[in-house]
């Protein structure tokens, strides 16, 4: 009787929890934006050698800037400091920049210096998400956190429950 209850107890305890898991690993929407091809694979001068990674990128963001055909050059733009071209690999150079905080979220160009040509590419600046920490646990438990939490105590009363029932029906001894 004593493996039935075993059994039993180790059977709830891992139901509480397998039920709690995909709550637990829940988000609260996609954590990117979804952009076209066209969008994230076009050069201003119709060569297509200037792509920028995330095309959309938050206030205080980073923005990755790859140039065909670059062995190095600057990249400048209003939206963040001058940033050099490094990193020659297959002929791609690559340069990231992060986007300045308080940049006015629109439409930005980037122009790329590359052996006396210039070459331009747009990309998207979003208005920031700014973190919710630092705030002293002024900010309420999420539905996820709390139906994970209700789930481990109702596992720990189920579990001790079984223990004190199994307790006296052994005549109290230990």
């Amino acid at each position: 009787m004593r493996a039935a209850r075993t059994l039993a107890v180790t059977a709830t305890a891992f139901a509480a929890v397998g039920l709690a898991a995909p709550l637990a690993a829940a988000t609260h929407g996609p954590t990117h934006v979804a952009v076209s091809a066209h969008q994230v694979d076009r050069g201003g001068d119709g060569s297509n050698s200037v792509t920028v990674s995330p095309f959309a990128v938050h206030q205080g963001g980073i923005l990755t800037i790859s140039v065909r055909n670059c062995p190095g050059g600057r990249v400048t733009s209003n939206a963040f400091p001058t940033v050099t071209l490094s990193g020659n690999v297959n002929g791609v150079s690559t340069a990231t920049a992060r986007i300045h905080d308080h940049a006015t979220p629109g439409q930005y160009n980037l122009a790329v210096q590359c052996n006396g040509r210039t070459l331009t590419q747009t990309f998207r600046v979003l208005a920031g998400q700014g973190a919710q920490g630092g705030l002293g646990g002024s900010l309420a438990p999420s539905s996820t956190e709390m139906t994970v939490g209700g789930s481990l105590v109702a596992a720990a009363a189920l579990g001790g429950g079984l223990f004190i029932a199994r307790r006296r029906m052994s005549g109290g001894r230990a």
